[in-house]
């Protein structure tokens, strides 16, 4: 691995929705929980360090390495879970309880992360689109009145010629490198990305898993999180989204973080 010369503080935030929680088990450990429930109700146990910040004051951007400890409570957990960076892109704030005001963006990201069966996240046809993944997505910039009329046509992704369409021009604005990871992720593993200016490479118990050059650029925030929610927009543009039961109550348990620059 490149040597990082210098560790960073991060200033982590608890978010969850009512049953769920937020376990801070020492300086750098952290325990999220989701219990168990029926499908159609969001689930959420996140921390991070972007939600009071507009999109320019994100924290962290290339040359750094975040490394971790982590394992999950079972294999094929209903919803999603991981941990890295990204842009937040989804969002739309308009600055109510504390969060900064946001527009959607397209999306920049470098992290792992598991998404169930139902779940379809990738733009690209010829790269895993669920499972465990070690992933990056790198969005072209867009001046922001271009981002506020893109908005307007997300109406169309629920028509699944139109959402087809769409999704080829996403293709054509959002590189992306995802690779599947094969671990045991009930046990304790240690994970790292190292992200350099046009590359990204994933680590896993100090050996490399996964590289690509398909590197965000600009700022990003740290995200550590479990829910129950799934996505899908499909090869054929149709656009699925909802909550997943979850039987067992789930959790993610992370210790030892640090980002070095």
């Amino acid at each position: 691995m490149a040597q990082m010369v210098e560790q960073q503080r991060i200033n982590l935030q608890p978010r969850h929705t009512p049953g769920a929680a937020v376990v801070q088990q020492g300086a750098c450990s952290w325990r999220l929980e989701i219990p168990a429930g029926a499908s159609g109700q969001y689930r959420l146990a996140q921390i991070d360090d972007y939600s009071s910040l507009p999109r320019s004051r994100l924290p962290w951007q290339a040359p750094l390495r975040l490394s971790l400890r982590a394992r999950a409570s079972a294999d094929g957990l209903p919803g999603t879970w991981g941990f890295g960076l990204w842009n937040d892109p989804f969002s739309l704030s308009l600055g109510l309880g504390g969060m900064s005001r946001r527009l959607p963006a397209l999306p920049r990201a470098a992290w792992f992360f598991y998404a169930s069966p139902q779940n379809y996240l990738s733009f690209r046809d010829d790269l895993p689109a669920q499972g465990f993944l070690a992933a990056t997505f790198a969005a072209a910039s867009l001046p922001p009145p271009l981002m506020a009329l893109g908005s307007l046509l997300l109406p169309m992704m629920l028509i699944p010629p139109a959402g087809k369409r769409l999704r080829r021009v996403v293709q054509s604005r959002v590189a992306q490198g995802a690779g599947l990871v094969d671990v045991d992720v009930t046990q304790w593993h240690s994970y790292a990305l190292e992200w350099q200016p046009g590359e990204v490479s994933f680590w896993i118990d100090e050996k490399m898993t996964y590289t690509t050059q398909a590197a965000p650029s600009g700022k990003l925030g740290l995200v550590l999180w479990i829910d129950n929610q799934y996505a899908a927009w499909t090869p054929d543009g149709r656009l699925r989204y909802g909550f997943l039961a979850n039987p067992q109550p789930a959790y993610l348990e992370i210790d030892d973080i640090a980002i070095k620059d």
